[in-house]
């Protein structure tokens, strides 16, 4: 029992919490945090360099300080750390751009529409959501998110087993910006990458894999992942952020090709967000459901005995490892066919 009075507190905080996101967006596209890193402290001298308003600047500098972005002493502002570490463009670690995708007009078009896919249990969106063939939400995505996975695609390499002057074979598929692939390739010099997305997505993720010096062992399988040829055999097949898109069915064929496209004793990994039945699910959680029902026709959450079984419908023994990456709550699963077969 508890003696706390109710409070609407949480609706208004809710319901409004769209202008967070574009207040955010507002500093990001005026270059504010890139501006204050470089010595820009004062209203004056960051709405010069924005080319903005001294009004604007100070209201939307107070508003973003208030959340945490900004600190502010007497009249000069500092980025915040993380905002220092993340949303400065002279930082290494600069993520801003994913604010494209998250603000996309094909995403925000999933959430207008959500009391409606509530109903049908389905993406309301025009033309089905966001998995259309060759959707250039996806370019956006490779290029606004794949900076901010560099850190997990490289802890993923890590837990590709062998001698790392081995030869090794890698499909990635729905491989997007290819930072988990290129990450691999960084850390085998001798291993060859084969990237499967759409190919207006895989132009980015070429880009990124000349940037990292490694193109000359980077190739490309335009098409749908359900419907290409994927080659074969490989030694390790990345499954990175794609099942949760579709229904159960549909993950038991692609786990089912990944089966057959490793070489015996190859390495499957998956990697997921996982929902725990069994007790309250986190926010990130509950929001990446929640970003399914949104934006496609049967993608979910699933719990790890979820992948056990697909794994094991596919053929794979029950081996399953797990290893947590960069982000929390998303999940590495690898396993391994058996090397008799």
């Amino acid at each position: 029992m508890t003696d706390e009075v109710p409070s609407p507190d949480l609706f208004f905080a809710t319901a409004s919490a769209y202008e967070r996101t574009f207040a955010l967006r507002a500093a990001i596209e005026l270059e504010m945090f890139t501006h204050v890193a470089a010595g820009q402290r004062t209203v004056g001298q960051i709405a010069e360099a924005c080319n903005a308003s001294l009004r604007g600047v100070r209201i939307l500098l107070d508003y973003l300080t208030v959340l945490g972005f900004f600190t502010k002493d007497g009249d000069h502002y500092h980025n915040a750390p993380h905002a220092e570490a993340f949303l400065s463009r002279r930082s290494s670690a600069y993520v801003g751009a994913a604010i494209d995708y998250i603000t996309s007009p094909a995403l925000l078009e999933c959430y207008e529409t959500l009391t409606t896919a509530v109903r049908k249990g389905r993406t309301a969106a025009s033309r089905g959501g966001i998995l259309l063939p060759d959707n250039e939400i996806w370019v956006t995505f490779a290029r606004g998110v794949g900076p901010a996975v560099r850190l997990s695609a490289g802890m993923l390499a890590r837990l590709v087993t062998g001698e790392r002057d081995r030869p090794l074979r890698v499909l990635d598929v729905a491989a997007g910006h290819g930072h988990y692939g290129i990450a691999i390739a960084r850390r085998f010099p001798n291993a060859v990458i084969t990237a499967l997305d759409w190919a207006n997505v895989l132009a980015v993720a070429s880009e990124n894999a000349v940037a990292a010096d490694v193109a000359g062992r980077y190739h490309l399988i335009p098409g749908s992942a359900l419907e290409v040829d994927w080659g074969g055999p490989y030694d390790v097949v990345l499954l990175v952020n794609f099942l949760h898109h579709f229904d159960a069915a549909t993950n038991d064929r692609l786990v089912e090709r990944a089966y057959r496209a490793l070489s015996p004793g190859g390495q499957a990994i998956i990697l997921e967000y996982l929902d725990a039945p069994s007790e309250p699910p986190t926010l990130e959680v509950a929001a990446f459901a929640l970003n399914s029902l949104a934006a496609t026709e049967a993608g979910d959450v699933y719990s790890l005995e979820d992948y056990e079984a697909m794994l094991a419908r596919a053929g794979f023994p029950r081996s399953l490892r797990r290893s947590a990456l960069a982000f929390p709550q998303q999940q590495a699963l690898v396993t391994y066919k058996a090397v008799g077969e």
